[in-house]
């Protein structure tokens, strides 16, 4: 009887956090995606991945669903795993930094498992050891080149008063705003700008969250004067679309296309997230695992996998630019190409001081190379 009991709820605790998606008749699922402290309809990470898992398994007809673990913790991503191996999964996609420590428990709990963990390398806890075992594709993204695009389109749009917004200072934030300066500075120079003519106020929020302080922070950036924010760290864009809606300021988005969230939102520094999940997957399913097995493989402007939106969904016609006074397709395709070619390599990491990792100004001016762009940290 208890037993029973046991089994009886440890069903209803799975499909308390399993979310929709299509599953076999048994109810099991040959994919799953564990979501971070996010929900699929985030506009950002879990979203694009999952939007990568759906397309590619409906396509192919596979079962999948994603599940959302009940603590933001290293044991709760581990349990979501566990479930998801339980349910069936035998490809488990985790998006997002927080996962690293999750997957390099699981690599070996589930050595028959594939995993796909996306913006992270396997490591301990205490970063002593990095592994990625022969079942694990751990898939980064050059965000400095998606940041150096943003940041250069501002300034070539006329913008000279810039912000920018990451979360905590961590290795993609870091990179992303890296290359937002240095995207700044190369249009700064290009439309020959004097020394100091283009000012940036450079900000860590320390968390990832839609919350008051954010807010209060972005809204007094732009009573100071800054044009456009580049916010950088999930939910925290939330705060800056709020407050420059109020303001009647501009936000660059971050990860996915997010002009579809906000007016205010004139482009994103995206990353390819929906494609370097069915790329894998599919990579996967037609013996090409060897390509990603083990190994860290980093999605950028050369193989299509960062960049600024470039089409407008459901429409046809739509122009992706219509949001800068100037900046446009053409503009952008050139100063694309030479990421894609390799003639224009932004800077990706620095070194930093403090232990948190953020930068201070004279760090980020003498390491980034910065003259045309003066830099404030907040």
């Amino acid at each position: 009887m208890k037993k029973v009991l046991l089994i009886a709820l440890s069903l209803i605790l799975v499909l308390s956090m399993v979310g929709c998606g299509q599953k076999s008749d048994d109810g099991t699922y040959e994919i799953a995606l564990i979501t971070d402290k996010g929900n699929i309809d985030d506009k950002s990470f879990n979203q694009g991945a999952w939007e990568g898992v759906k397309a590619y398994a409906e396509e192919h007809k596979i079962s999948h669903t994603y599940i959302k673990p009940e603590e933001a913790s290293d044991a709760g991503y581990l349990a979501a795993i566990d479930l998801a191996v339980t349910g069936g999964a035998k490809i488990v996609v985790t998006p997002g930094f927080l996962f690293e420590v999750p997957i390099y428990e699981a690599q070996t709990k589930y050595p028959d498992v594939k995993f796909i963990l996306l913006d992270g390398a396997p490591h301990t806890a205490d970063y002593s050891t990095f592994e990625t075992k022969e079942n694990v594709a751990s898939v980064m993204y050059s965000e400095e080149q998606s940041g150096y695009l943003a940041g250069y389109a501002a300034v070539k749009d006329g913008l000279t008063d810039l912000g920018f917004m990451g979360g905590m200072a961590v290795p993609a934030v870091q990179a992303f705003g890296y290359g937002y300066l240095q995207g700044a500075e190369a249009a700064a120079a290009e439309l020959g700008l004097a020394d100091g003519a283009i000012k940036v106020t450079y900000h860590y929020t320390g968390n990832f969250e839609e919350n008051d302080t954010n807010k209060a922070t972005a809204r007094t950036m732009y009573q100071e004067g800054v044009q456009v924010i580049f916010a950088c760290g999930g939910s925290v864009g939330k705060s800056v679309m709020s407050a420059a809606s109020e303001a009647g300021a501009k936000v660059i988005g971050v990860d996915v296309d997010q002009r579809y969230d906000s007016e205010t939102v004139i482009t994103s520094a995206t990353k390819g997230l929906s494609a370097s999940v069915v790329q894998v997957l599919d990579a996967i399913y037609n013996d090409g695992w060897a390509t990603y097995s083990g190994k860290t493989t980093y999605f950028n402007a050369a193989n299509n996998g960062v960049g600024l939106p470039t089409a407008v969904i459901g429409d046809a016609n739509g122009n992706a630019f219509d949001r800068f006074s100037t900046f446009d397709k053409a503009a952008y395709d050139a100063v694309f190409a030479k990421l894609a070619d390799g003639s224009v390599a932004p800077i990706r990491t620095i070194t930093v001081a403090d232990a948190s990792g953020v930068a201070t100004a004279d760090e980020l001016t003498s390491a980034l190379n910065l003259v045309k762009v003066a830099v404030t940290t907040r």
